[in-house]
């Protein structure tokens, strides 16, 4: 069994899908303190939601999460992080490690199909080194520098190298070579990575070793290069009805899901907008109610219904000026949006039996699963690169968490059909 620790749900269920289309049962576990696992799965995926934690809570966590998997007899563990390096990296891959009483990790960042390369050492984002992409104005994790060496060697003790693409295309065997040299002296080695066959030979290389780190495109090659599944894909079992509408929750304001929910607009979906300025003075109470009460009219009709964060500028800015002159920093403001949006969805899952549900964020995603009490998920089919439906643990739902900044201009409505398809089976 894989045993894997990521640090946030979006992330978790990412990585998840890339198992899952190359054959393997995945399962998707949010993390709780002495929390147990039922081997009935070849991966297992525990969610410490430590992105925006400070460093050591988030080192914590996943020393807990790994000591879990370790319990299990887990034979190769992979620490998913932001395919742009954002969040407690370095104190994450540590605490892996440290907990396992190993020396060493292969890192591979590059996620092509999502348009992440890193090209002697350089990461970009879909042509554009980090320091020039939408990342460099994330308001907790700004990436200012795209040589991941030099990034990681700024959050670790241990020793950093990397290996560059001219090696890689040298094949597996060469790859293997220079990794074992690595290993010599460093503890954590970047490999470079422009295109899938690249990753597919960076899994040849490194599917021997017993600790993996970085995004999630590696998952989709290592299985070729693994033992084959023993479980029943789990696509075919799904048999869920639904009168409601789909609920959609967004609460991201990239770039990209600002494009989606707008194209989702103008599909015909009602669309319920959250100002957020209410969410931070006393009227809030008001808010939620209004919301939640058209929403339940909407989606008790049958209708699907988008309720999302107001991502006009303007009234962004307001919300931010407002959030500080209470002494309130952008991630709290953030924190607290998010918290609204999950409670109105648990009122509705609640009074409507929601079994349906897309959230676009992913702060958004854990804050969403909190409220609703989702332990976890199986990993059931992929909608877009990088983005599944899952099959919620103990729970008659299915569900998509969508990364803000992961799929096409028509994901949100392609991932409400997707989920219209597997409840008409």
């Amino acid at each position: 069994m894989i045993g894997v620790v990521a640090d946030d749900t979006t992330g978790a269920n990412d990585i998840g899908i890339m198992f899952s289309k190359s054959g393997y049962k995945v399962k998707v576990l949010t993390f709780e303190e002495n929390m147990e696992i039922v081997k009935d799965a070849d991966v297992v995926i525990i969610d410490t939601d430590s992105r925006l934690d400070s460093p050591k809570t988030a080192y914590d966590k996943v020393f807990k999460a790994t000591k879990v998997l370790q319990n299990a007899n887990c034979s190769m563990y992979y620490n998913k992080t932001c395919s742009v390096f954002r969040g407690n990296i370095g104190v994450e891959f540590d605490a892996m490690l440290d907990e396992l009483e190993e020396d060493f990790a292969i890192i591979s960042l590059s996620f092509p199909q999502n348009g992440r390369t890193t090209v002697n050492g350089i990461h970009k984002v879909n042509g554009k080194r980090l320091e020039d992409s939408e990342f460099l104005h994330d308001p907790v994790h700004p990436t200012i520098e795209s040589n991941l060496e030099s990034i990681l060697k700024k959050q670790t003790r241990r020793k950093v190298t990397s290996i560059y693409l001219d090696v890689v295309r040298k094949g597996p065997e060469e790859l293997k070579t220079a990794i074992e040299k690595a290993k010599n002296d460093y503890q954590y080695v970047l490999i470079d990575g422009e295109t899938q066959e690249d990753l597919n030979i960076i899994a040849q290389a490194a599917a021997g070793y017993k600790v993996l780190a970085g995004s999630s495109a590696l998952g989709e090659e290592l299985p070729k290069a693994l033992p084959k599944s023993e479980f029943p894909h789990l696509a075919s079992t799904v048999s869920i009805k639904d009168e409601n509408g789909v609920l959609i929750i967004s609460g991201s304001l990239t770039p990209q899901t600002k494009e989606q929910t707008k194209e989702l607009i103008d599909s015909g979906v009602s669309a319920i907008i959250v100002d957020s300025r209410k969410i931070l003075d006393n009227t809030y109470q008001g808010e939620l109610e209004k919301v939640y009460n058209e929403a339940k009219l909407l989606l008790k009709d049958g209708q699907d219904v988008l309720i999302m964060a107001e991502n006009n500028p303007n009234i962004v800015k307001e919300t931010k000026e407002i959030g500080k002159l209470k002494g309130l920093s952008e991630l709290i403001i953030s924190k607290k949006i998010s918290s609204f949006l999950a409670a109105v969805a648990k009122r509705l899952t609640d009074s409507l039996n929601i079994k349906r549900i897309v959230v676009a964020g992913g702060d958004t995603s854990g804050t969403v699963c909190r409220h609703l009490e989702i332990k976890g998920n199986y990993i059931v089919k992929e909608i877009d690169t990088g983005v599944p439906s899952g099959l919620v643990i103990d729970k008659e739902m299915l569900i998509v968490l969508k990364s803000g900044s992961f799929g096409k201009k028509d994901f949100l409505v392609k991932a409400v059909t997707h989920l219209k398809e597997l409840t008409s089976l």
